[in-house]
């Protein structure tokens, strides 16, 4: 889990440019997207959802620990399948990762207050978490520091590290259900399956209306969408694994794969029905374009009719021509 958290946290650091990020500063809508999507939306949706389904104070705390956590690279990999904007993407990542060294306990703070009177919640380690948090500092400066002097070495750990990802899940996973057998996830109750796979769906849905609140275009919207629902599962994990007492987190640490698989799921549904259908919605554009060009022709065709009828004689007209001689003629 930590060596996974590592290399995520390198990943992410490569993924920064310095430039990109002084212009974001400078007009800091990314980092103003990263603060409402990862630090009020997605915490206060744990919350609501963990009341909702009336979970105990340990399947709570699990909930909006994941809740609270910020961005993902999950994102990052999605948003480039659906044509987002890397820029974007990166730097909401980036901040949001910055910004949970102090919203992060903030938000664990303010929203276990409900179940305050409990022991987990009482013992609820929130210097650990700041602890575990500073420590990411050092992988994603040491990014930074090798995509200034090494652009391309950033750039083959940034794939290393995006791909690392998913096949790191997927043996965390694997080795958990291995271990512990199939009686873990048995002992979870239903309503977090259920919290698990409804939250990032929540959180893609709720990133898209504030991507449209913001007046963003269709690809940045897919975007901010996208950098909601994913959440950093390794982070949550790491923070479950070493900071809380085992007899008291219990199967509970399960939650954040779980979450990472529904999360990673979901995603995919989404990329591929913007394979399949996305697209396709610019072909409307496309045909209104030449039907307004269709439009524009027959009109030059009927500017064109005087001219080019200069000189010729109607029919009707003609038949009057001659009725008109004849009678001259008589």
């Amino acid at each position: 889990v930590g060596l996974a958290l590592c290399v995520t946290m390198l990943g992410l650091g490569c993924a920064v440019e310095l430039a990109q990020l002084g212009a974001q500063l400078r007009r800091p809508v990314g980092v103003l997207l990263a603060l409402l999507a990862q630090f009020a939306a997605m915490p206060l949706l744990a919350f609501l959802l963990a009341l909702l389904f009336a979970l105990d104070e340990v399947a709570a705390v699990a909930v909006l620990l994941c809740g609270s956590c910020p961005g993902g690279n999950l994102s990052n990999l999605m948003s480039l399948l659906v044509d987002g904007d890397m820029n974007l993407s990166i730097i909401m990542t980036a901040s949001s990762t910055l910004l949970a060294l102090l919203l992060m306990p903030l938000c664990l703070w303010i929203y276990s207050r409900h179940w305050i009177n409990t022991t987990l919640v009482q013992l609820l380690p929130l210097g650990a978490v700041s602890l575990m948090l500073a420590s990411t500092l050092l992988p994603i400066g040491l990014g930074v520091l090798i995509r200034h002097q090494r652009p391309r070495v950033a750039d083959i750990l940034v794939k290393v590290s995006l791909w690392s990802l998913l096949v790191t899940l997927v043996i965390l996973f694997i080795l958990t259900g291995t271990m512990l057998g199939p009686e873990l996830l048995a002992h979870i109750p239903a309503s977090v399956y259920a919290i698990a796979l409804l939250m990032p769906l929540a959180g893609y849905a709720l990133g898209y209306g504030l991507a449209t609140l913001f007046a963003l275009p269709p690809h940045c919207r897919r975007t901010v969408s996208l950098e909601t629902g994913c959440q950093n599962v390794q982070l949550c994990t790491a923070i479950l694994k070493l900071t809380f007492p085992p007899q008291l987190i219990g199967s509970m640490y399960m939650f954040p794969l779980l979450y990472a698989l529904f999360q990673s799921a979901e995603a995919g549904l989404f990329v591929l029905a913007y394979k399949m259908y996305g697209r396709e919605g610019y072909k409307p554009d496309a045909l209104g374009e030449e039907e307004d060009t269709d439009i524009s022709y027959k009109k030059l065709k009927e500017e064109e009719v005087p001219d080019t009828s200069y000189g010729t004689v109607a029919a009707e007209e003609h038949s009057s021509v001659q009725m008109e001689t004849a009678q001259t003629a008589l």
